[in-house]
């Protein structure tokens, strides 16, 4: 969908491969464009990318932990089931994902394929006032995310491990959003721009996801 196109629609246009982390997409483009053109985005313009991308993890990691994961270790069929019975960690899992969609609303510009974001920075950036009530709510999620832990943290985990490979950003001075060296727990240490020198993308009959192959080992 994107040769051919005018840089400034990328980040548009990804976003709506997912509509739940679709800020990770935009990042991606916005990126590559700024790469392309040789532009740095530095200052309070980064901080506030690395905001709107932890809007998402916040919204993104609610939904999953509590009614995409929790069902499955808990024996329901689904989150709507569960929550007769863990009612008051549904409520919350779901307002913590609200602060996070709220989050991504008040700097993306809405919560589902944001539009704000673009190459250089943002359309439209919120003001401190709107900032200041949002850290109010940041800090009541910080609770809600504490009880949370500690309500996963009674689950039933199986002992089981694999020997997997994990791979993952990795920054000096920084929890790594959008910025960093690409490594694994093994040899791998590469630059984000040499991504596909090391892997390769493949589509697997039992998933609608492509899986990421080392080629030198062939795993997944």
């Amino acid at each position: 969908f994107l040769p051919g196109r005018g840089y400034a629609e990328l980040p548009d246009i990804v976003a709506r491969i997912c509509g739940i982390c679709p800020i990770a997409y935009q990042m991606s483009a916005v990126h590559a464009i700024e790469n392309a053109f040789g532009v740095t985005v530095d200052g309070q313009l980064r901080a506030l990318r690395r905001l709107v991308y932890c809007g998402e993890w916040i919204e993104s990691h609610g939904l999953h932990v509590v009614m995409l994961h929790a069902p499955d270790f808990l024996g329901f069929p689904d989150g709507i089931r569960m929550a007769q019975e863990h009612g008051e960690a549904v409520r919350n899992g779901l307002a913590l994902k609200k602060v996070g969609n709220d989050l991504m609303r008040l700097i993306g510009g809405r919560e589902i394929h944001p539009v704000s974001v673009k190459a250089g920075g943002f359309h439209r950036v919120p003001t401190k006032a709107e900032l200041a009530a949002a850290a109010e709510n940041l800090k009541r999620a910080r609770d809600l995310a504490v009880g949370l832990v500690r309500w996963v943290a009674t689950f039933p985990f199986p002992d089981y491990e694999r020997d997997y490979e994990f791979v993952a950003l990795r920054h000096p001075d920084e929890y790594p959003f959008n910025e960093g060296r690409l490594v694994s727990n093994r040899d791998i240490d590469i630059d984000i721009a040499d991504y596909e020198t090391e892997f390769e993308e493949r589509q697997v009959a039992h998933s609608t996801a492509l899986h990421s192959a080392v080629k030198r080992r062939g795993a997944c």
